[in-house]
């Protein structure tokens, strides 16, 4: 799960990356409006931490630009500002959730789980298909109840293609959902490959359907 930290309080977003990785998972960071602004525009996260604060505009600008393109990020607000009408305006925005500094971090992983499961999962704890299971909280997968030893990637990978069962999921995509901007710099997506041969793999072994397919010279489909 790629998390995107819009924050220019440099010390704090350092601690709220180092708990969010502790807690598995992939964290950007922005330092102001522009800069979020163009992570934003060249890459999909499942959650934004957005400050209303910042050097060179307003986090609720940054929030009404990112819904008026369409984006579906889940987006938490923030910010020491805590008046009623910050609040009102960012779920206005579209904004789904909304945390007053300061905080605990472990109240802050608590909101990013919930906001990311709303939105991918329809609330659920638990993802079910068929013979497979997936526990949200313990990042276990079963299948015909034997749990499957799934790397942290192939892990991120499944969820990616159960939380877009029946989309057609590029290799480009792929690469920047588990490695971010690391992947521009990449000659080739031979690492996707790998992975999810991996997972198809263990998935086969479980003797779990074949619901992961390939689509030749596009990408991968997660038929439901």
């Amino acid at each position: 799960m790629k998390i995107l930290i819009v924050e220019d309080e440099h010390e704090l977003a350092a601690d709220m990356v180092k708990y969010l990785s502790g807690e598995q998972y992939r964290c950007e960071v922005a330092a102001d409006k522009n800069a979020a602004l163009e992570r934003i525009d060249l890459y999909d996260y499942d959650c934004i931490l957005l400050d209303l604060m910042l050097p060179d505009g307003s986090g609720l600008e940054l929030l009404e630009t990112l819904r008026q393109q369409g984006k579906q990020d889940a987006v938490i607000i923030i910010s020491a500002k805590n008046s009623i009408e910050d609040k009102v305006s960012g779920l206005k925005l579209g904004a789904d959730d909304y945390l007053a500094k300061p905080f605990h971090l472990a109240e802050l992983s608590a909101r990013v789980f919930s906001v990311i499961r709303r939105k991918q999962f329809d609330t659920s704890n638990v993802i079910r298909q068929n013979e497979l299971k997936v526990d949200l909280p313990a990042r276990s997968v079963t299948i015909h109840d034997v749990l499957i030893t799934l790397t942290r990637k192939e892990f991120d990978l499944l969820l990616l293609f159960l939380g877009n069962r029946n989309k057609v999921i590029s290799k480009s995509a792929l690469a920047e959902h588990l490695s971010g901007d690391l992947a521009d710099m990449m000659d080739n997506h031979d690492f996707i490959y790998a992975h999810v041969k991996n997972l198809k793999r263990k998935l086969t072994e479980a003797n779990y359907g074949n619901y992961l397919t390939t689509v030749y010279g596009t990408g991968y489909k997660w038929k439901a």
